[in-house]
């Protein structure tokens, strides 16, 4: 089985979404990027993927939301 695996990074001043070694463009939020990368990876299930999506933690004065 295929695994697609999606990894919520820090980017320029943001956020983005890493698969396969491509990085996507910069999102404000954690959260945002994350959103991104819940549609593809629901693709990937439906061709029947095996999915990850990992989030890294934010910085020390970043707040947990938005």
């Amino acid at each position: 089985m295929a695994k697609a695996a999606y990894k919520i990074v820090r980017h320029e001043d943001g956020w983005a979404v890493q698969h396969d070694r491509d990085i996507s463009q910069a999102y404000a939020t954690r959260e945002a990027a994350f959103e991104a990368a819940v549609a593809p990876a629901s693709n990937a299930i439906k061709t029947g993927s095996a999915v990850s999506i990992e989030v890294e933690e934010p910085g020390k004065d970043e707040p947990a939301l938005g």
